[in-house]
């Protein structure tokens, strides 16, 4: 049995919460810096306590109501947040959908290099975007899917990793419900969809949380791909946000929108939360 000892699990506290303070004070200043105004933000110390003017920048970030130069898209509406939720949710969602089917035929079909293929698909974890970037961007270009939701999305969701992930858990499903299915007459479509579905859905929201933010934190393919600014997504949004030269930069409210950025994610993380632990550390699948 563990001895408890009282001064160590102190310690252990004090360094969690050092952690957790180091994680979240840049969080803290962008919420302060938020509820300012420009001038204020800017001044040297700038304030470490929240000012007066929190729903006014909000608002402001919301209805794209700004003075600088930069963008002036607006957070709300059918703008940089619904871009960045439908592009996120169809990476998400492409990807699960891809990576099971292509795990579910290579783990339960023979065919003539059957494992070639999948290590074809594996080999594809070494050329990320960035190395692909510029063949992508002519594909794209040339199937007139620059400034779209189809160009933001499609070249994003196929995932090497997740059909790995895929493949391995389905080789743990045990032979015999292959075999009692067959007995039953259930064929190929209703086996993956009556046994294999139901076994893969904590796999399946684990992997939708981490595709989900992987597909909001999206930067350069989409900074390549939308040149019209209600098709920006949140990040770009933020980035254009940010004026260049003399201009001044209304900072509070690209920091009210960075909080809002911050909202879709976490609430996705929170509310998954259960589903995403159980699908990660639960073996007794």
């Amino acid at each position: 049995m563990v001895e408890r000892r009282p001064w160590f699990t102190a310690l252990s506290h004090l360094v969690l919460i050092v952690g957790v303070m180091i994680v979240a004070f840049p969080v803290y200043v962008t919420f302060i810096a938020s509820t300012h105004t420009a001038d204020e933000v800017v001044q040297v110390p700038m304030p470490l306590l929240p000012g007066g003017h929190l729903i006014d920048n909000y608002l402001a970030a919301l209805q794209g109501a700004r003075e600088g130069s930069g963008s002036h898209a607006a957070v709300g509406r059918m703008s940089m947040m619904m871009v960045s939720l439908i592009t996120a949710l169809c990476i998400a969602i492409g990807k699960i959908a891809i990576s099971i089917l292509s795990a579910f035929a290579i783990v339960y079909f023979r065919f003539p290099f059957r494992m070639a293929f999948f290590w074809a698909i594996f080999v594809t974890l070494m050329l990320p975007v960035e190395v692909r970037i510029g063949p992508t961007y002519k594909v794209v270009a040339d199937l007139g899917m620059l400034n779209s939701y189809a160009g933001l999305a499609v070249p994003l969701i196929a995932s090497a990793t997740a059909t790995f992930l895929f493949r391995q858990f389905f080789l743990t499903v045990p032979d015999e419900l292959v075999e009692a299915a067959r007995v039953d007459g259930a064929g190929p479509m209703r086996f993956f969809k009556d046994i294999l579905l139901p076994l893969s859905a904590t796999s399946m929201a684990a992997l939708f949380v981490i595709q989900f933010i992987y597909g909001w934190n999206q930067y350069l393919w989409p900074l390549l791909v939308t040149t019209e600014e209600n098709m920006y997504p949140v990040v770009i949004g933020i980035k254009q946000m940010i004026s260049g030269g003399d201009a001044q930069t209304e900072w509070n409210i690209v920091m009210a929108t960075a909080m809002l950025a911050m909202l879709p994610p976490a609430l996705v993380v929170i509310l998954m939360q259960k589903w995403f632990v159980k699908g990660l550390v639960d073996t007794e699948k």
